[in-house]
């Protein structure tokens, strides 16, 4: 096998005309999702490599239904898939045509060769106008999925192969003319079974492609190489001499016949599935994600049945919807469905069907081998480690959602208390819990009379929330009507200081800005809390403000709830320590009219601000010559005169314009400009 003679189909010459291309696109992935026999090597690049194009096949045929023009970065994209699908099945042709044991041998150069070609393939769709093909809402949603599957995926080498290849270096080493006849023969039959080489005719076959190959790099792959190769067809000669022989199996056997036409030996069938052994597994049994057997099986709100990681993988890309149906999730939950789950044990059962578990460590099978590559080993141990934790913190998450669930209040309590703690670190954690299907318990749970039950409810949605997918999970889950009831009049101070916070957090996304100003309790209670929260509360609330009112019609909404004259209470309030807070939201009540009233209405703030170009933070003396620059443009000589009668005025711009940021620098300029311009129109007046 020698995938190195593969090129990339050469694009730049010329486009194929649109029809010819798509026909080209379709036959090609046809050809490949058709192969049979695919080998046991590299079992799991080829079935996810076919199932890519398959999802792809779809998409083709649809653009060709339709029959309308196509935008030229669509022929683009459609030209570079072209290229992509067909080294595709050169690469899997040569795995399935080529020499198994030099195949085992190149393990990481193949699976570097499919790696490369997934990314290709998410470079290509990165200039796929899906929004300008007449495609259904389906096609669409399923080919963003191949796409960010695409640009996240990650090189595989299967680590069971790279443990074989070490014991069959040992072997090869054991096969030198002083060692013969000591070689392990049930251990070599094994390792050989293993590859898919189980009777003479696979030995006999193996060995004629090991000579092809050996003759195919003689002029390329140098002395090294086919000396190695050469080395493979003594080893394959001399076992099937001693394991046929031993066991007085120079012939196939009627029971040895019967192995090999089980497609589960040498052979398996991946048009379907990268993890069934067997082809007819039944329909209910595959996820409709994936259409691979299902390992853990789940219901959603609409009721229909996923496997729990391509399900979690939907919802966290941002779909609210049922995969299936296209209906509207009410909540994101995951049901386990035991009782598939159990039919699904049964049928492996009575099928000898391997049941899909947890692989264990892959580190301690390493350990069981020869290997001398401490770089697979170190690679291996950290994955088992990160994999550990992960499955730990799933099955902790599980188990308290259904606390939530199902249990006491006491029993609530605690549980919502360890998931508050759970969410605090890693986004991990954060993600695993709301695919666990938290979040609904949890926004059920902020109606709770029981304070703490509340507080830590609330908190635990907050820590969810810094996760942005979880902003739409909260969102979808109808939480935000109660997080205002929370911050309105929640049991503790520190519940209603909290939703607040969540508020700041969920408003970081623009629709939720949207979302939550239309509610009419939600900005009055933020600015309840400014008025009456501690310190810290303050603060919450005066940044949630802040990310609400960057959406110009909540600002209006700011001012009629009475949070200016608070703010400007809070500029002289060092205690609260949200002098800055309070600037930036006054800064942007500017941009309404109502704001500038407002305002304008103080008569107080002029010499604040002054003060505060003098003592403020670099922030807070950019914010502060916003406002008078603001004020004074809008509001006319009454604020221009007060500026200038203060003693401190003048020389506060003057030294800001010297020393200032940028930013301050440029609007003090303007402001003392504009002073100027009133100096000189009243000394007219005057005149």
């Amino acid at each position: 096998m020698d995938v190195a003679l593969v090129p990339p189909l050469m694009v730049s010459t010329g486009f194929l005309p649109t029809g010819s291309l798509l026909q080209s696109l379709i036959h090609t992935c046809n050809e490949v999702c058709s192969m049979e026999k695919l080998p046991v090597l590299q079992a799991r690049n080829i079935s996810t490599m076919i199932r890519r194009i398959k999802l792809l096949t779809s998409l083709f045929e649809e653009i060709q239904e339709s029959n309308g023009p196509l935008p030229p970065s669509s022929i683009l994209c459609l030209t570079e898939l072209f290229s992509v699908i067909r080294r595709a099945k050169f690469l899997i042709q040569d795995c399935k045509d080529g020499s198994f044991l030099w195949g085992l041998m190149q393990t990481e150069f193949v699976s570097n060769q499919f790696y490369v070609l997934v990314k290709e393939l998410g470079r290509a769709l990165d200039i796929l106008p899906l929004s300008l093909l007449k495609v259904t809402a389906d096609i669409r949603e399923q080919i963003e999925l191949l796409h960010r599957q695409a640009k996240r995926a990650e090189l595989f080498i299967d680590l069971k192969e790279l443990e074989r290849r070490e014991e069959l270096l040992v072997l090869m080493g054991s096969n030198s003319e002083k060692n013969k006849g000591f070689i392990d023969s049930v251990k070599v039959k094994d390792i050989l079974c293993s590859i898919g080489l189980r009777n003479t005719m696979d030995y006999e076959e193996e060995t004629l492609k090991l000579e092809a190959e050996a003759h195919k790099q003689a002029g390329s792959g140098g002395l090294i190489v086919v000396s190695n190769i050469n080395n493979l067809t003594s080893l394959v000669s001399y076992c099937k001499s001693i394991i046929f022989i031993d066991d007085e199996f120079e012939k196939p056997s009627k029971e040895d016949l019967k192995v090999q036409s089980t497609p589960s030996n040498r052979y398996y069938d991946h048009s379907s599935s990268s993890q069934s052994l067997i082809p007819n597994v039944p329909d209910e049994f595959r996820c409709p994600i994936s259409l691979d057997l299902m390992k853990d099986p789940v219901i959603v709100a609409s009721g229909h049945t996923y496997d729990r990681n391509s399900i979690a993988q939907w919802i966290n890309s941002g779909h609210q919807t049922c995969p299936k149906s296209g209906q509207k999730l009410i909540h994101m939950a995951l049901i386990p469905n035991y009782a598939l789950k159990s039919l699904m044990q049964q049928w492996c059962e009575e099928n000898n069907v391997p049941q899909v578990q947890s692989s264990p460590s892959s580190s301690s099978d390493l350990e069981r081998s020869n290997s001398k590559r401490d770089l697979y080993e170190h690679a291996v141990d950290h994955i088992s480690v990160v994999k550990a934790a992960v499955d730990a913190v799933k099955l902790t998450a599980e188990f308290l959602v259904g606390k939530l669930a199902t249990g006491s209040p006491d029993i609530q309590k605690q549980a919502a208390y360890e998931l508050r703690l759970l969410a605090k670190t890693g986004m991990d954690n954060r993600r695993i819990i709301a695919e666990a299907g938290a979040i609904p318990f949890l926004v059920i749970l902020l109606r709770s009379h029981e304070p703490r039950i509340q507080e830590n409810a609330v908190t635990a949605l907050l820590n969810l929330s810094i996760y942005n997918n979880n902003k739409i999970l909260i969102m979808a889950a109808g939480a935000i009507d109660s997080i205002v009831n929370v911050l309105e009049s929640g049991n503790t101070m520190e519940a209603r200081e909290n939703a607040a916070a969540a508020i700041f957090s969920l408003s970081m996304i623009d629709d939720c800005k949207v979302t939550i100003g239309k509610r009419p309790r939600a900005i009055p209670a933020l600015v309840g809390l400014l008025k009456e929260g501690t310190p810290a509360g303050k603060k919450d609330a005066a940044i949630a403000l802040f990310n609400l009112a960057v959406y110009n019609a909540n600002k209006v909404s700011v001012v009629f709830a009475g949070a200016v004259p608070l703010l400007i209470e809070l500029l002289m309030d060092d205690k609260a320590g949200i002098t800055d807070d309070a600037l930036a939201v006054l800064a942007l009540l500017l941009g309404c009219s109502e704001g500038l009233e407002e305002i304008g209405k103080s008569r107080i703030l002029v010499p604040i601000l002054i003060d505060l170009l003098r003592f403020g933070s670099p922030k807070g003396k950019e914010n502060s010559i916003t406002l008078l620059l603001g004020l004074c443009k809008d509001g006319g000589e009454e604020v221009a005169r007060r500026l200038l009668m203060n003693p401190r005025g003048i020389p506060s711009l003057q030294g800001l314009a010297a020393d200032g940021s940028l930013k301050a620098r440029r609007k003090a300029d303007a402001l003392l400009r504009l002073l100027n311009r009133c100096c000189f129109q009243s000394q007219n007046q005057i005149g």
